[in-house]
């Protein structure tokens, strides 16, 4: 009778660890399904997207009335050799046809090469992209801070002076342009306190404290805007969830304020903050161009800009694909926040 007590606990307790641990792995197998979930949606979305944008991108260029072999040898070229250039091109097939092989190759990594300088696509866009990158990057950190603190702060002191000053701000800053930010803080913090360099950049490697400095007046005048919706839309969003009754009882249970806030209140409340930060996204990265050269910021976006200046169609063709993938994939990863962070949208996976 003991032999089999023991065995009938040992099987109860063998029964109970199970049981626990499916339990445990229960919720993280349902997270992953969900991300997973959330993720192929966006990638159907993505790809049509990608699809259609660069096939217009493609064939802006194709259609121009522009001949760049023509361009390229000069005005003493024959007709034979203007013919041959456009063989070297690949401008003597049809058009669809070399839309379909340059999205091949762009897949694959190769973007083709200048038609003036010979120089790699790819390579140009890797020497300036981390500087679009690190501008934009930093907006966001700023945009994500500044309005995560005062859209915060007034939405706990709803109906305040806070709460005013923060509405007041926020709706003057959101119709200010970006290059006259950039003007404006170039004259304030370059100028009249000369603090920070008025342009031009230096890599990470120069220093991290140089770095940001080059770094700090461009993202600044590039988040204002970004930063001004996101406090909006959190102080929104979070004002109607404070009086939620779940909020009520979590203060009924003698919870601390600043967890009712930071935990619950935010979760619940800022899907319409991230939501609007991510329409900002292809934002921040077109504004990079009038930043960059503002502040003679050798990215991406004064890249572009010199190449359709110039008629080099490879370049400006290679970076508006590069943008439209980067903006893509940064509005997938706020598709997949915006499930982690809604209930309804959980639900409906």
């Amino acid at each position: 009778m003991t032999t089999l007590n023991l065995r009938d606990a040992a099987g109860r307790v063998a029964g109970t660890t199970t049981a626990a641990g499916s339990a445990s792995s229960g919720p993280v197998l349902t997270a992953l399904v969900r991300t997973a979930a959330a993720l192929g949606r966006a990638l159907l979305i993505a790809v049509p997207v990608l699809l259609v944008s660069t096939f217009i991108t493609f064939m802006l260029g194709g259609l121009t009335d522009q001949d760049p072999a023509s361009v390229v040898l000069g005005d003493s070229a024959t007709p034979a050799d203007v013919a041959r250039m456009r063989e070297v091109f690949g401008l003597d097939r049809p058009l669809l046809l070399r839309y379909v092989l340059w999205l091949w190759d762009a897949l694959h990594g190769d973007l083709g090469s200048s038609w003036f300088t010979k120089i790699p696509v790819a390579q140009s866009i890797a020497e300036r992209l981390p500087v679009s990158l690190s501008v934009a990057a930093g907006a966001l950190l700023i945009a994500v801070v500044l309005g995560g603190v005062f859209g915060i702060l007034a939405a706990v002191r709803q109906g305040g002076w806070l709460d005013r000053t923060v509405t007041v701000v926020t709706s003057v800053l959101a119709t200010v342009p970006g290059f006259v930010a950039a003007i404006a803080l170039i004259t304030v913090f370059s100028l009249l306190v000369p603090v920070l360099p008025s342009g031009g950049w230096v890599p990470p490697s120069a220093g991290l404290v140089t770095w940001a400095s080059f770094l700090l007046l461009p993202s600044v005048s590039l988040s204002l805007d970004a930063a001004a919706d996101v406090a909006r839309q959190l102080r929104t969003g979070m004002a109607d969830t404070l009086h939620e009754n779940y909020i009520v009882g979590a203060q009924v249970r003698g919870l601390p304020g600043w967890r009712i806030v930071l935990v619950h209140a935010l979760r619940n409340g800022a899907g319409p903050a991230v939501a609007v930060l991510g329409m900002h996204v292809p934002r921040l990265i077109g504004g990079a161009v009038i930043v960059e050269t503002v502040f003679a910021l050798p990215g991406i976006g004064e890249l572009t800009k010199t190449a359709a200046l110039g008629g080099d169609v490879p370049v400006v063709q290679g970076a508006l694909l590069v943008t439209i993938g980067v903006v893509l994939i940064s509005s997938a990863l706020v598709n997949v926040l915006l499930v982690k962070l809604r209930p309804a949208a959980r639900r409906e996976i």
